[in-house]
Protein backbone atom coordinates (compact mmCIF):
# COMPACT_ATOMS: atom_id res chain seq x y z
CA UNK A 1 0.00 0.00 0.00
CA UNK A 2 2.79 2.12 1.09
CA UNK A 3 4.44 1.80 -2.73
CA UNK A 4 1.49 2.64 -4.06
CA UNK A 5 1.15 5.84 -2.91
CA UNK A 6 4.97 6.89 -3.17
CA UNK A 7 5.30 9.25 -5.79
CA UNK A 8 8.27 8.85 -8.60
CA UNK A 9 10.94 12.07 -9.36
CA UNK A 10 8.68 12.12 -12.44
CA UNK A 11 5.36 12.54 -10.64
CA UNK A 12 7.07 14.96 -8.16
CA UNK A 13 8.14 16.94 -10.93
CA UNK A 14 4.84 17.17 -12.71
CA UNK A 15 3.27 17.91 -9.28
CA UNK A 16 5.07 20.73 -8.66
CA UNK A 17 5.54 22.25 -11.77
CA UNK A 18 1.61 22.16 -12.58
CA UNK A 19 1.25 24.13 -8.79
CA UNK A 20 4.03 26.65 -10.34
CA UNK A 21 2.78 26.99 -13.55
CA UNK A 22 -1.19 27.60 -12.03
CA UNK A 23 -0.47 30.18 -9.54
CA UNK A 24 1.84 31.94 -12.54
CA UNK A 25 -0.93 31.68 -14.47
CA UNK A 26 -3.68 32.55 -11.63
CA UNK A 27 -1.19 35.70 -10.45
CA UNK A 28 -0.62 36.99 -14.02
CA UNK A 29 -4.02 37.21 -14.67
CA UNK A 30 -5.78 38.80 -11.78
CA UNK A 31 -4.55 43.01 -12.88
CA UNK A 32 -5.93 41.85 -16.22
CA UNK A 33 -9.06 40.14 -15.10
CA UNK A 34 -10.13 43.06 -12.92
CA UNK A 35 -9.59 45.92 -15.56
CA UNK A 36 -11.89 43.68 -18.17
CA UNK A 37 -14.25 42.99 -15.77
CA UNK A 38 -14.37 46.86 -14.80
CA UNK A 39 -14.99 47.57 -18.21
CA UNK A 40 -16.98 45.56 -19.04
CA UNK A 41 -19.40 46.04 -16.27
CA UNK A 42 -19.27 49.72 -15.61
CA UNK A 43 -18.75 51.11 -19.24
CA UNK A 44 -20.68 50.85 -22.57
CA UNK A 45 -18.47 51.43 -25.68
CA UNK A 46 -18.98 50.31 -29.19
CA UNK A 47 -17.36 47.07 -29.42
CA UNK A 48 -18.48 45.78 -26.09
CA UNK A 49 -19.54 42.58 -27.66
CA UNK A 50 -17.17 41.55 -29.48
CA UNK A 51 -14.49 42.31 -26.02
CA UNK A 52 -17.03 40.25 -23.97
CA UNK A 53 -16.99 37.27 -27.11
CA UNK A 54 -13.23 37.46 -27.11
CA UNK A 55 -13.05 37.14 -23.35
CA UNK A 56 -15.48 34.21 -23.44
CA UNK A 57 -13.99 32.62 -26.52
CA UNK A 58 -11.76 29.86 -24.91
CA UNK A 59 -14.63 28.45 -22.93
CA UNK A 60 -16.36 27.55 -26.43
CA UNK A 61 -13.65 26.88 -28.71
CA UNK A 62 -11.81 23.23 -28.61
CA UNK A 63 -8.76 23.80 -26.18
CA UNK A 64 -6.40 22.07 -29.23
CA UNK A 65 -7.64 25.14 -31.33
CA UNK A 66 -6.84 27.87 -28.51
CA UNK A 67 -3.23 25.74 -28.32
CA UNK A 68 -2.54 26.28 -31.65
CA UNK A 69 -3.88 29.99 -31.91
CA UNK A 70 -1.48 30.37 -29.64
CA UNK A 71 1.71 28.46 -31.11
CA UNK A 72 0.64 30.42 -34.17
CA UNK A 73 0.97 33.98 -32.26
CA UNK A 74 3.74 33.25 -29.62
CA UNK A 75 5.93 30.61 -31.46
CA UNK A 76 9.12 31.99 -31.86
CA UNK A 77 7.98 32.39 -35.64
CA UNK A 78 4.74 34.02 -34.98
CA UNK A 79 3.71 37.97 -35.00
CA UNK A 80 4.40 38.30 -31.34
CA UNK A 81 6.82 35.12 -30.40
CA UNK A 82 9.10 36.48 -32.76
CA UNK A 83 9.19 39.93 -31.56
CA UNK A 84 9.61 38.61 -27.65
CA UNK A 85 11.93 36.16 -28.53
CA UNK A 86 14.42 39.12 -29.71
CA UNK A 87 14.22 40.08 -25.94
CA UNK A 88 15.23 36.61 -24.50
CA UNK A 89 11.18 36.11 -23.96
CA UNK A 90 10.04 32.39 -25.58
CA UNK A 91 6.91 30.78 -24.50
CA UNK A 92 6.57 27.81 -27.08
CA UNK A 93 7.84 24.43 -25.27
CA UNK A 94 8.46 26.28 -21.87
CA UNK A 95 7.06 26.20 -18.78
CA UNK A 96 6.33 29.54 -19.48
CA UNK A 97 4.20 28.45 -22.34
CA UNK A 98 2.37 26.34 -20.54
CA UNK A 99 1.71 29.18 -17.95
CA UNK A 100 0.19 31.29 -20.68
CA UNK A 101 -2.02 28.50 -21.90
CA UNK A 102 -3.59 27.94 -19.11
CA UNK A 103 -3.63 31.37 -18.28
CA UNK A 104 -6.02 32.27 -21.27
CA UNK A 105 -8.26 29.42 -20.57
CA UNK A 106 -8.67 30.08 -17.01
CA UNK A 107 -9.25 33.98 -17.87
CA UNK A 108 -12.95 34.19 -18.62
CA UNK A 109 -13.95 32.52 -15.63
CA UNK A 110 -11.99 34.63 -13.81
CA UNK A 111 -13.64 37.69 -15.19
CA UNK A 112 -17.22 36.37 -15.00
CA UNK A 113 -16.87 36.45 -11.46
CA UNK A 114 -15.09 39.58 -10.77
CA UNK A 115 -17.59 41.05 -13.56
CA UNK A 116 -20.48 39.81 -11.58
CA UNK A 117 -19.44 40.96 -8.54
CA UNK A 118 -18.81 44.29 -9.42
CA UNK A 119 -22.02 44.53 -10.94
CA UNK A 120 -23.45 43.98 -7.75
CA UNK A 121 -21.98 46.78 -5.92
CA UNK A 122 -24.32 49.82 -5.07
CA UNK A 123 -23.01 52.71 -7.13
CA UNK A 124 -24.43 55.09 -4.57
CA UNK A 125 -21.77 54.05 -2.49
CA UNK A 126 -19.07 54.95 -5.33
CA UNK A 127 -21.04 58.32 -5.61
CA UNK A 128 -20.85 58.97 -2.08
CA UNK A 129 -17.21 58.57 -1.79
CA UNK A 130 -16.80 61.12 -4.74
CA UNK A 131 -18.87 63.88 -3.29
CA UNK A 132 -16.43 63.79 -0.88
CA UNK A 133 -13.68 64.71 -3.11
CA UNK A 134 -12.51 61.18 -3.84
CA UNK A 135 -11.00 60.40 -7.13
CA UNK A 136 -11.57 57.29 -9.07
CA UNK A 137 -8.93 55.46 -8.46
CA UNK A 138 -9.09 56.13 -4.65
CA UNK A 139 -12.68 55.50 -4.80
CA UNK A 140 -12.12 51.93 -6.76
CA UNK A 141 -8.81 50.99 -4.16
CA UNK A 142 -11.02 51.64 -0.99
CA UNK A 143 -14.64 51.06 -1.52
CA UNK A 144 -15.10 49.37 -5.34
CA UNK A 145 -12.19 46.95 -4.23
CA UNK A 146 -12.86 45.91 -0.54
CA UNK A 147 -16.80 45.12 -1.97
CA UNK A 148 -15.76 42.86 -4.54
CA UNK A 149 -13.42 40.89 -2.85
CA UNK A 150 -15.39 37.69 -2.37
CA UNK A 151 -15.39 37.54 -6.33
CA UNK A 152 -11.66 38.52 -6.88
CA UNK A 153 -11.28 36.08 -4.62
CA UNK A 154 -13.68 33.09 -6.21
CA UNK A 155 -12.34 34.53 -9.71
CA UNK A 156 -8.79 33.48 -8.59
CA UNK A 157 -9.58 30.39 -7.50
CA UNK A 158 -11.69 29.52 -10.43
CA UNK A 159 -8.83 30.21 -12.88
CA UNK A 160 -6.18 28.45 -10.52
CA UNK A 161 -8.32 25.11 -10.97
CA UNK A 162 -9.25 25.68 -14.32
CA UNK A 163 -5.23 25.70 -15.12
CA UNK A 164 -4.50 22.93 -12.89
CA UNK A 165 -6.52 21.20 -15.35
CA UNK A 166 -5.75 22.48 -18.65
CA UNK A 167 -4.41 19.70 -21.15
CA UNK A 168 -5.43 20.36 -24.66
CA UNK A 169 -4.13 23.95 -25.12
CA UNK A 170 -0.90 22.91 -23.04
CA UNK A 171 0.01 20.47 -24.65
CA UNK A 172 -0.95 21.58 -28.76
CA UNK A 173 1.17 25.14 -27.83
CA UNK A 174 4.18 23.63 -25.31
CA UNK A 175 4.39 19.51 -26.03
CA UNK A 176 4.64 17.04 -23.06
CA UNK A 177 8.28 17.67 -21.64
CA UNK A 178 9.39 15.90 -18.79
CA UNK A 179 10.32 18.46 -16.62
CA UNK A 180 9.90 21.75 -18.42
CA UNK A 181 6.01 21.60 -19.87
CA UNK A 182 4.68 18.18 -18.34
CA UNK A 183 2.12 18.94 -15.97
CA UNK A 184 -0.41 16.77 -14.04
CA UNK A 185 -2.86 16.13 -16.89
CA UNK A 186 -0.16 15.45 -19.51
CA UNK A 187 1.88 13.56 -17.19
CA UNK A 188 -1.81 11.13 -16.60
CA UNK A 189 -1.85 11.13 -20.47
CA UNK A 190 1.64 10.01 -20.85
CA UNK A 191 0.96 7.08 -18.01
CA UNK A 192 -2.02 6.05 -19.42
CA UNK A 193 0.01 5.70 -22.85
CA UNK A 194 2.55 3.27 -21.13
CA UNK A 195 1.68 -0.44 -20.70
CA UNK A 196 1.68 -1.33 -16.76
CA UNK A 197 1.04 2.71 -16.29
CA UNK A 198 -2.51 2.84 -14.50
CA UNK A 199 -0.99 2.84 -10.91
CA UNK A 200 1.03 5.98 -11.62
CA UNK A 201 -1.79 7.69 -13.63
CA UNK A 202 -4.22 6.82 -10.91
CA UNK A 203 -2.06 8.44 -8.36
CA UNK A 204 -1.90 11.61 -10.09
CA UNK A 205 -5.69 11.29 -10.73
CA UNK A 206 -6.12 11.13 -7.22
CA UNK A 207 -3.74 14.34 -6.73
CA UNK A 208 -5.74 15.66 -9.45
CA UNK A 209 -8.87 15.62 -7.96
CA UNK A 210 -7.38 16.75 -4.54
CA UNK A 211 -5.81 19.77 -5.28
CA UNK A 212 -9.27 21.06 -7.58
CA UNK A 213 -11.60 19.80 -4.76
CA UNK A 214 -9.45 21.78 -1.94
CA UNK A 215 -9.23 24.97 -4.25
CA UNK A 216 -13.16 25.10 -4.54
CA UNK A 217 -13.35 24.60 -0.64
CA UNK A 218 -10.86 26.77 -0.22
CA UNK A 219 -12.60 29.44 -2.18
CA UNK A 220 -16.00 29.12 -0.78
CA UNK A 221 -14.49 29.80 2.53
CA UNK A 222 -12.84 32.57 1.87
CA UNK A 223 -15.09 34.30 -0.12
CA UNK A 224 -17.47 33.45 2.83
CA UNK A 225 -15.29 35.23 5.25
CA UNK A 226 -14.51 37.93 2.77
CA UNK A 227 -18.49 38.26 2.51
CA UNK A 228 -18.57 38.52 6.07
CA UNK A 229 -15.85 41.08 7.28
CA UNK A 230 -17.26 43.49 4.62
CA UNK A 231 -21.15 42.86 6.11
CA UNK A 232 -19.60 43.74 9.42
Amino acid sequence: MTDWLRLSAEEWDAVRLSLWVASVAMLASLPFGIAIAWLLARREFWGKSLVNGLVHLPLVLPPVVTGYLLLLSFGTRGPIGSVLAEFGIVFSFRWTGAALASAVMGFPLMVRAIRLSIEAVDTKLEAAASTLGANRAFVFLTVTLPLIAPGIIAGMILCFAKAMGEFGATITFVSNIPGETQTLPSAIYSFTQVPGGDPEALRLTAISVAISLAALMASEVLARRAGQKIAA
